[in-house]
């Protein structure tokens, strides 16, 4: 390559699908059809979708940008490359430039655009398809006023737990009214009085009867006695 070359210039149908999500590759006239059942398609404007343009004159491949931002129901603003030569070169990357639609119908079945070389719309009528929407419907120009919209929102009134008495109800005291109080142990002084355990009473056995001594015939006390 000679230093007079200059590098292969910026196409437009990579540079929409970086921006729009939409996943169609091949020259920009066949977006539109590649696009049925796989895309939504319409003739409305929304950020972040795909405007396909219809070959006409010298743009025999048709050409397709992304609406950066929607101003009315006739002007969008769009990014998009190899649309004006800027300082006399091809394939230049546009931002925020803007469209406006011309159609009878407000269809957005034609429109000028931006021309950087007059500084100012075309006067050219392009006709387009509509627009095909993408997996990318919120710009990322969106996310700062969506943030600010959450940030503003008032914060939630804390509630105060409610406080618990240390005195028992009254249907707390009636509810344990019919059961026996416990018996209460006296604890040392320097304790405190701690309820003592109602334990099981033991029934009381019966007491046995003492045995009464056997009785022995007077010959053998006798000889027990006297014996010896």
């Amino acid at each position: 390559m000679s230093g007079s070359e200059l590098p292969p210039y910026l196409q437009c149908v990579p540079y929409a699908r970086q921006l729009s999500g939409v996943q169609i590759y091949g020259d920009a006239l066949t977006w539109w059809d590649q696009a049925a059942g796989r895309y939504e398609r319409g003739d409305e404007p929304r950020v972040g979708a795909v405007m396909a343009f219809i070959p006409s004159g010298g743009m025999t491949l048709g050409h397709v940008a992304t609406v950066s931002r929607v101003i009315d129901s006739r002007t969008v603003l769009l990014d998009h490359a190899n649309w004006s030569p800027i300082n006399g070169r091809r394939g230049q990357i546009e931002r925020d430039v803007k469209a406006i639609d011309v159609s009878p119908a407000n269809d957005w079945s034609q429109v000028r655009v931006w021309y950087d070389p007059i500084q100012g719309l075309g006067t050219t009528a392009w006709p387009v398809h509509g627009f095909i929407y993408g997996s990318r419907p919120n710009s990322l120009r969106q996310q700062p006023e969506a943030r600010l919209a959450a940030v503003s929102q008032p914060p939630r009134a804390v509630t105060a737990p409610t406080p618990v008495s240390a005195t028992p109800s009254r249907a707390f005291m009636n509810a344990f009214s019919g059961l026996p109080a416990a018996k209460v142990a006296t604890a040392p002084a320097s304790g405190p009085r701690v309820a003592a355990p109602l334990l099981p009473q033991r029934k009381a056995m019966p007491q046995r009867k003492a045995a009464a001594p056997a009785q022995r015939d007077p010959i053998t006390a006798a000889i027990a006695r006297y014996g010896n």
